[in-house]
């Protein structure tokens, strides 16, 4: 089916299981002209958690609240496979205790475990269905029948398909994952296996995961089924609408690339990272407002959406104060949370060690050919994201990465990538620049905001005097962090590395680590927490304070030993 032949989708998906957060995002959606809302993750993640009194009581408000603010279909998240101890024994009689597929018997009770499910949440449209990374792992259970991963993974949703659409006649969307592009091609070929020609799919904008520096993901409209696009509005990885996250520029190319593509049907769009981090009626709405004036305008320009949604949310004598500030977001963002063109926080949260999708999983040379970036931000230079990026930034311990290796096996075939410790001074210097550079563009969105202070509603200022606090001092708390962790790997290289200069530059970041962190950690007015806890920050960058200025780093990291163990940083006076 094409994008001529079907009704154009407008979807929203609440992830949070506040019911006053996500009736707001309701109450909001018919200003959108939203027709399609998925309740996931703390809502329901998997159906069976409809099960529980609570989650089924939140389940029937939502759906009817949605149905009164004229949202034609409410679809729930399901996983298929659940977790392996959810079928009875008497079907896991594979080898190791694994579900014998070839047992007719255990089909006929997964669907009748599905016709049970839903006929508790009577008043739901459909499900949106990830078979990829699921609990019991479809694809590594026994069959002689099935001879293939694919053959294994299309058999469980043609099950759930038979019952879904078939049976209850409700709408079906499978979610595509995938690490690499190998991965993808056994997607492809999964999907070429579904029997029910009415299952159609939705695929996140960005290849695997929701990164700025990623490309756009090459397979929406790439196979002839109804395809939406799941766009990350929330912004999970680089800042969760905790702090500026406002780019309708980002938005549009994305949308003008991915929703014009040929069996694409319209786009859902992420409003929370759980909690009360809901984006609407809060300054990352504008990227909601983006995707609602793309569909009515294809040509509109970022100009205009900043226009409008600033004069609409703050008054018109505000936009050019506001716009000002607004437009500083992205740079701050990618040279604050990023480094050197890949992204080093954790969930947005400040993480340079130990976490390891840093340096392997989330590197968006994975996606692109040949693997090359430009960065900007004072760096201004072209860069191998393997060859120069990884190979340079990423610890020893995590060039080991044995649990996400398997990923990017061409990197070590090639010998982008060696097992040693590169950080230099060249490069340290690029990620110093780099953070600076997104201070500067913190402080230039404060100081547009302030030079507006006189039009706007003081509690309007309020609220973007805080947002645009956080972000300049996560800018600064970054630019500490980052030259405090990347300079003591340097200065553990030994003595020829530690000279007058890097002492001082690293007595300076110490400082203002220990003084940024303390003003996050004691700020007044505390933000929206979701999966990122924006104060937790401040104790990460305390830790790396005591490590660097006091006891030196742990012995080891993942299990691998510490070039740094027991080097600290002599603080001198002051």
């Amino acid at each position: 089916m094409t994008r001529e032949t079907d009704p154009e989708i407008r979807g929203w998906t609440i992830l949070s299981d506040s019911k006053a957060d996500a009736l707001a995002v309701i109450e909001a959606a018919g200003s959108y002209d939203i027709n399609h809302l998925q309740l996931s993750h703390h809502v329901v993640h998997n159906l069976k958690e409809v099960r529980d009194e609570g989650k089924r009581r939140l389940v029937t408000e939502l759906t009817e609240a949605a149905h009164q603010a004229s949202i034609s279909d409410v679809l729930l998240w399901d996983h298929c496979l659940y977790e392996l101890d959810y079928y009875p024994q008497g079907f896991r009689t594979g080898p190791d205790g694994t579900i014998d597929l070839d047992n007719p018997a255990f089909w006929e009770w997964v669907k009748e475990d599905y016709r049970e499910l839903l006929r508790l949440v009577p008043s739901i449209q459909g499900l949106l269905l990830t078979f990829i990374e699921t609990g019991a792992r479809v694809e590594i259970q026994h069959s002689r029948e099935l001879r293939t991963k694919q053959e294994k993974l299309a058999a469980a949703v043609n099950a759930v398909a038979d019952v879904v659409v078939e049976e209850h006649r409700l709408k079906l969307f499978v979610r595509t994952f995938s690490y690499n592009r190998a991965e993808y091609e056994t997607v492809i070929a999964t999907i070429d296996l579904f029997e029910n020609d009415k299952i159609g799919l939705m695929m996140k904008e960005t290849p695997h995961d929701f990164f700025l520096t990623h490309p756009d993901n090459p397979l929406p409209g790439r196979i002839a089924r109804s395809t939406l696009v799941e766009f990350d509005t929330a912004i999970e990885f680089s800042g969760q609408g905790i702090i500026a996250n406002t780019w309708p520029e980002y938005v549009l190319a994305r949308a003008r690339e991915l929703l014009a593509r040929e069996h694409v049907i319209g786009y859902v769009a992420r409003t929370d990272r759980f909690g009360n981090t809901r984006i609407v009626g809060r300054p990352p709405e504008i990227n909601l407002y983006a995707l609602k004036r793309y569909c009515e305008e294809p040509d509109v320009t970022a100009e205009r959406i900043y226009d409008e949604f600033i004069s609409m949310r703050y008054g018109e004598k505000s936009v050019p104060h506001v716009k000002k500030a607004f437009k500083q977001a992205f740079d701050v963002v990618t040279a604050t949370l990023y480094t050197l063109g890949t992204n080093a926080a954790n969930h947005s949260a400040l993480d340079y060690e130990p976490y390891l999708s840093t340096y392997i999983r989330h590197i968006s040379g994975k996606w692109i050919d040949p693997p090359v970036v430009w960065v900007r931000h004072g760096v201004d230079r072209d860069f191998h994201y393997w060859k120069d990026i990884v190979n340079r930034i990423a610890p020893v311990w995590a060039k080991h990465g044995h649990d996400q290796r398997h990923e990017i096996p061409w990197v070590y075939e090639r010998g982008w990538v060696d097992m040693g410790e590169n950080i230099d001074e060249e490069y340290l210097q690029y990620i110093i620049t780099e953070k600076d550079f997104g201070v500067q563009a913190a402080e230039a969105a404060h100081a547009a905001l302030e030079a507006g202070r006189s039009v706007l509603d003081p509690a309007q200022y309020e609220e973007l005097h805080h947002y645009l606090t956080r972000t300049l001092l996560t800018a600064r708390l970054y630019r500490a962090a980052a030259t405090v962790y990347f300079g003591l790997r340097l200065y553990g290289r030994g003595k020829r590395h530690q000279d007058t200069d890097l002492v001082s530059t690293l007595r300076s970041a110490l400082r203002e680590l220990r003084e940024t962190a303390v003003a996050i950690r004691d700020y007044p007015v505390k933000p929206p927490v979701g999966e990122w806890n924006w104060v937790a920050d401040a104790e990460t960058a305390l830790r790396y304070y005591r490590f660097a200025a006091k006891s030196g780093w742990p012995s080891h990291t993942r299990g691998i030993p510490n070039r740094c163990t027991g080097v600290t940083v002599p603080l001198g006076r002051g």
